[in-house]
């Protein structure tokens, strides 16, 4: 399977598709602006009438970052792919579930060779586990992120309040799907969540005091860097082994928002970055030593790494250290998927062979 990737820093969609010669594609993924974003999908279309494609709001990347403009990622040679979309995903994807069920009957998947793509425009959690609850069954692995400004694109039309998603079969090798966490426990703490709510993902207590008192206590900042803090210090959500990161939005009255759940009774601690590019290191020689040879990459970076990367000055290090692996591509997003889990502060790939 090939990978072909066009972009636009001024926005020009067909300039992305002249750079990125882009012909005869099996599948199209539209990475675009808040501005142009419903002219580039129009303009994609017209290009490239009834070949399935996705599209999001949202910044861009292969060896360098598309802030504004366009990128179009394009699949051929090898590949089964289509496109569809799940609705009304703040209160019923369910009910658009056959889709995908039948979506799934067209590529035809075998074990190990399929992966979903998807966009969201929020209810991560339960679009995850609705799709995966067939996906599962068929063996397809899930990657994906939520974009922005609430609206995105599936087959040259654009939805909000949905989820729009591709599938992609590589006829000529496996795929496989990673993900990769860059913080690690900071101390010994155990948080109790209470007082939490749904709406706004808040919490309100910790250890049955004040949540925004206690995230500042035990970092030892003002209540004016709490949101930036959560670049070096996000919650971490304790799962048996397995932790996830939960980023803290900003304070609400004396408790703290998130951009994922906390419930009540759950246990948190608190994350610090650890090294940077000894984890990411790691993770290129795990997919090297899982591939004898990569076709392309595609992933899923949290926005929040992308600050991270570049108050610290490592944006360009970043992408040159993952462009190492050859054609990669992919998005700065809100969160970020890994088949049923929703994620926070987090990459997420899919590799081809």
């Amino acid at each position: 399977m090939k990978q072909v990737i066009g972009t636009s820093k001024r926005g020009d969609l067909q300039e992305a598709v002249r750079g990125g010669k882009i012909t005869s594609p099996a599948l199209l993924i539209l990475m675009s602006n808040a501005e142009q974003f419903e002219e580039h999908v129009a303009q994609l279309e017209a290009a490239f009438p009834g070949v399935p494609s996705i599209g999001c709001i949202g910044m861009s990347y292969d060896r360098q970052v598309i802030e504004k403009g366009v990128m179009v990622v394009a699949y051929t040679e090898g590949v089964t792919a289509t496109a569809n979309v799940l609705e009304q995903v703040s209160s019923m994807p369910v009910k658009y579930i056959k889709r995908l069920q039948k979506d799934l009957e067209k590529v035809n998947p075998s074990s190990n060779n399929t992966v979903c793509i998807n966009f969201c425009t929020g209810n991560d959690a339960c679009v995850l586990t609705t799709m995966c609850s067939v996906l599962n069954n068929k063996k397809a692995a899930l990657i994906g992120g939520t974009g922005d400004a609430g609206r995105v694109s599936a087959n040259g039309k654009i939805y909000e309040d949905a989820a729009a998603y591709a599938l992609i079969k590589n006829n000529t090798g496996k795929i496989k799907i990673y993900k990769e966490n860059i913080y690690q426990p900071s101390g010994d703490y155990r948080l109790i969540a209470s007082k939490t709510k749904k709406d706004g993902y808040f919490i309100g207590e910790l250890n049955g005091r004040p949540a925004k008192q206690v995230y500042t206590e035990i970092l030892q900042i003002d209540e004016k860097a709490i949101e930036s803090q959560t670049f070096k210090n996000p919650f971490g959500k304790i799962n048996g082994t397995d932790t996830s990161i939960v980023s803290v939005k900003g304070t609400v009255g004396n408790g703290l928002s998130c951009f994922r759940a906390v419930n009540d009774s759950d246990v948190l601690t608190i994350l610090e970055a650890k090294d940077t590019f000894r984890i990411v290191g790691e993770t290129i020689s795990q997919i090297k030593k899982d591939f004898t040879r990569v076709s392309a990459v595609f992933s899923i970076n949290c926005l929040f790494r992308y600050l991270y990367f570049q108050q610290n000055g490592e944006l360009q290090q970043y992408l040159d250290t993952i462009g190492t692996l050859g054609c990669h591509a992919g998005l700065f997003g809100y969160g970020e998927h890994y088949n049923d889990q929703f994620l926070n502060q987090t990459m997420t790939c899919v590799v081809f062979e």
